[in-house]
């Protein structure tokens, strides 16, 4: 263990931020503008914006997921243009599923959605949304039962299972109720058989990316904003502004020790590199993004509700970059793949979320395999998962093999928090205790807080957070942000109005 500090001497910094993903470097960004010393930790030893961040491979470059640029938070988008002012393109937004060998448009065009499903098939999709809206499963606690009740068995069968148990790699009976309502909130069969018909005859109003036309839901937005060079730019950029208002960002350096001296209220925390060295600092106060449960391992003495730390579970993905000598590709920005006879989950067109994600002539294609960190699909050979990604994109038909000349394949662990029955316990337990105990730690983000959540969510996160600590109190509890980055139902600057009449205070105290 390292030394013990000097208690009398100042701390080395005023914030110390674990995480160089979105909510740390809007936490960084922020807090550097205002001021305050801030070193921001990251444990990868090249890239910031965590599952953001933007890889390039001999110049093709890589989204680890697909980051949709668009908020229905005001403060959000004015945060995005204030850091990254000269680079945003706006973007067609089209997406597809392919099931049962045929391809359907997303959001769903109802002629077309028709024609492939036969009309056997769809007026059975009808009666069991019928049945489900005489005989609604309560009370609802899976996502199984929740779809079920919005869209009738039939539809959740072929529109939502497959797809489902293979990003999260359980039955969607063991899904919590609580990711359908947050990811899909919004959205019914009314709305999107009205949407669909509105989409095949030509009349639906194509709203634009900028401020002011992102109302609606988010699943139906036809257009996007996106960073031209991939979302890594933003992130890239807050980095960089971050340094150049006096805040330190140490990369390749990992938690590995956490300790509050509650008489000095000074933390000490003891970081890491992937060689070995270690190094202490001191800081008043402690931003974390890191997953709870890696959080909690780091924490000196272990909290009491470390178990239920370490009973959140994450699934992890792989992409394989198909790389091919062709332009000739397909116009989607993604397809789903709710085929059950390959393991792909969802294929990214990089060329259509920004044409400068690949130099000219070549086309690439990443192929995403959801798996369990260590599972046989973690573990294979990278050669393996190329073969597996150039014999199952031939399978549905998107291009070629014999036209790729090269790949990659990434690895993200811990890219989505698992919502089992026992997640929100567990959450609770964990913050409830951490928040009430320590006074100037502060849980952001989507590991941080293990929501399954967009970047503008936790930028939000962040933000609140950020005020809070220039306030020198809780002012705002983030854990009331909701999915769509909006404090309650009204923002960042809803939150100020709120504050004018009474006081908001934290949700979970110390037991």
């Amino acid at each position: 263990m390292a030394a013990e500090p000097d208690t009398k001497a100042p701390p080395d910094t005023e914030v110390l931020i674990v995480g160089a993903g979105p909510a740390g470097l809007t936490s960084s960004y922020l807090l550097t503008k205002a001021g305050r010393k801030v070193i921001v930790i990251e444990r990868d030893p090249t890239y910031v914006g965590g599952i953001s961040r933007t890889v390039n491979y001999k110049d093709f470059l890589f989204d680890i997921g697909g980051h949709r640029f668009f908020s229905k938070s005001r403060e959000v988008v004015d945060l995005w243009n204030e850091i990254l002012p000269d680079d945003f393109i706006d973007r067609p937004r089209l997406s597809r599923i392919f099931y049962g060998g045929k391809f359907y448009a997303y959001p769903l065009r109802a002629f077309e959605a028709l024609k492939n499903l036969g009309v056997f098939t769809s007026t059975l999709c009808m009666a069991s949304y019928g049945w489900a809206k005489l005989f609604p499963v309560r009370p609802v606690k899976t996502f199984h039962q929740w779809v079920r009740n919005q869209f009738g068995e039939k539809l959740f069968s072929i529109f939502f299972r497959t797809y489902t148990e293979k990003v999260w790699g359980m039955s969607c009976d063991d899904i919590s109720a609580d990711w359908a309502a947050q990811r899909i909130k919004g959205l019914s069969l009314l709305n999107a058989v009205v949407d669909g018909v509105k989409r095949s005859l030509g009349l639906h109003r194509k709203p634009s990316a900028a401020l002011g036309e992102q109302g609606g839901v988010k699943s139906l937005i036809e257009s996007f904003r996106y960073p031209r060079k991939g979302p890594g730019m933003m992130w890239e950029a807050a980095a960089a502004k971050t340094k150049a208002q006096g805040g330190e960002i140490l990369m390749d350096h990992g938690l590995e020790a956490l300790t509050w001296d509650a008489k000095a209220e000074v933390w000490t925390v003891t970081v890491r590199t992937v060689t070995g060295e270690t190094k202490t600092i001191t800081a008043r106060s402690v931003i974390s993004s890191a997953p709870i449960t890696e959080l909690t391992k780091a924490i000196e003495p272990r909290p009491a509700s470390f178990a239920n730390a370490q009973a959140l579970r994450y699934r992890d993905f792989i992409t394989v970059a198909l790389i091919a000598k062709s332009e000739a590709t397909f116009p989607d920005n993604w397809v789903y793949i709710h085929d059950p006879s390959v393991k792909v989950g969802r294929v990214q067109n990089f060329l259509s979320w920004s044409p400068e994600m690949a130099p000219p002539g070549y086309a690439c294609l990443g192929l995403e395999y959801f798996c369990f960190e260590g599972d046989g699909l973690w573990t294979s050979p990278d050669a393996e998962l190329i073969e597996l990604a150039k014999r199952e994109i031939g399978k549905i038909g998107l291009i070629n093999p014999a036209d790729v000349v090269d790949a990659a394949v990434v690895r993200q662990p811990k890219a989505y928090p698992v919502y089992d029955d026992a997640y929100q316990a567990n959450v609770d337990a964990v913050a409830g205790e951490l928040e009430g105990a320590y006074p100037t730690l502060y849980l952001v983000g989507r590991n941080g807080m293990h929501k399954y959540n967009n970047q503008d969510h936790a930028m939000m996160t962040a933000m609140l957070t950020v005020e809070n600590i220039l306030a020198g109190e809780r002012r705002f509890d983030v854990w009331r942000v909701n999915e769509d980055a909006e404090y309650g139902e009204a923002g960042l600057s809803g939150a100020e109005e709120a504050l004018k009449s009474e006081r908001l205070v934290p949700k979970r105290v110390a037991a």
